[in-house]
């Protein structure tokens, strides 16, 4: 299993660049009692209408947040990684509003949501820094809004793929706009509102016109500008200025 630590060292980078913690701080989230669990893929961390009595930290694998309608449809709103806290809001929500599923095999940490507030309520810039981290996945889900609602197709895959890229390099998870895809193109179609027929469609014509490489979910970009455009992709809603970098993998 991956070592709690690596992940919470990543998580303590993270929020002191959010907003600065004390040394008091660090010791006080190091000491967050939490369960360390291996997940398989597919697997509900959150299920929509629970009480929830614990958030989670993905120590490794990645996760998707999403919602259902009545009729079973899913929509991906985000992605997240390792390093990240995936449902902050528990600690203060009475009510998940949404799903978060494994995508992948994860391990995570899940610490229990009384810890969480009681640190909140003691520590004001562990506070602040996790309420900044709950304001980016915030930014993130209005871009994939306007993703999903007002660019082509083409431009919604291109803008994905321009994504990643940008959020794995930060967490030490890829190299030179080359990366690992962790979604079949089922997922993608259910995070950008396409079905999965389209998103192959597009993926292919991305691939004829040089603009992506791709080796089963192997994915590099040869020319990030040409994509970028495409895309119309524009990283500020990531608020890159407030997240570490981290040494990029060997």
């Amino acid at each position: 299993m991956t070592p709690a630590s690596d992940a919470f060292q990543i998580m303590l980078r993270k929020l002191d660049m959010r907003a600065r913690i004390d040394e008091a701080d660090r010791e006080a989230l190091l000491a967050l009692p939490y369960r360390q669990q291996a997940h398989e893929p597919s697997v509900y961390i959150v299920r929509e209408g629970q009480r929830p009595e614990r958030s989670c930290l993905i120590l490794s694998g990645f996760a998707v947040r999403h919602k259902l309608t009545i009729e079973g449809a899913r929509q991906i709103v985000s992605v997240h990684i390792p390093g990240d806290f995936v449902d902050l809001e528990s600690a203060l929500l009475n009510f998940a509003d949404h799903n978060v599923q494994t995508l992948t095999r994860c391990e995570l940490a899940f610490i229990p949501r009384v810890a969480l507030r009681e640190l909140i309520l003691a520590r004001p810039r562990v506070a602040a820094a996790m309420w900044i981290d709950t304001l980016i996945d915030s930014s993130i889900f209005r871009e994939w809004v306007v993703n999903v609602g007002r660019r082509d197709a083409r431009a919604r895959i291109a803008h994905l793929l321009c994504e990643f890229p940008r959020r794995l390099e930060v967490a030490g998870l890829a190299e030179e706009y080359r990366y690992e895809l962790p979604m079949t193109q089922e997922q993608i179609a259910d995070a950008t509102g396409l079905t999965s027929v389209h998103v192959n469609r597009v993926l292919m014509a991305l691939s004829r016109e040089g603009l992506i490489e791709r080796d089963k979910r192997l994915v590099r970009i040869p020319d990030w500008e040409r994509l970028r455009r495409v895309a119309g992709f524009s990283a500020l809603y990531l608020h890159l200025d407030q997240t570490p970098p981290l040494p990029r993998p060997a």
